[in-house]
């Protein structure tokens, strides 16, 4: 099962954040550009043609999110979104961040440049 067929899991608090072998792990799985930020958070930065391709490829992560009850930071400018992802409430992350993250890569596929 890929990343991004599983479902992010409410986190409650209480419970420590994946190890850093368990981060770098799952790192590998996920699509190449996402990186663990100085914070230690998932973060990529997306490139679209322009403004609108940015905001639609937002909404779209905005309704993944809404779904899972997961929500990233996303950053949005002009042909750009950077999406940032940890579990706010232990300060770190979580196998479901890295679930989201894959679900972001999915709906960047119909935005992705054509193969020249």
């Amino acid at each position: 099962m890929s990343l991004a067929e599983n479902s992010c899991i409410p986190c409650r608090g209480g419970v420590p954040p994946v190890t850093a072998d368990r981060a770098q792990a799952l790192l590998k799985e996920l699509g190449q550009g996402w990186s663990l930020n100085q914070a230690g958070h998932l973060e990529r930065l997306y490139s679209f043609k322009d403004f609108s391709q940015a905001l639609a490829y937002v909404n779209k992560i905005g309704a993944v999110a809404e779904a899972e009850g997961h929500h990233p930071d996303l950053y949005l400018a002009w042909g750009k979104c950077r999406v940032e992802i940890w579990t706010h409430k232990i300060n770190g992350l979580a196998e479901s961040d890295f679930y989201l993250a894959a679900k972001a890569d999915r709906e960047f596929e119909p935005f992705r440049p054509a193969a020249s």
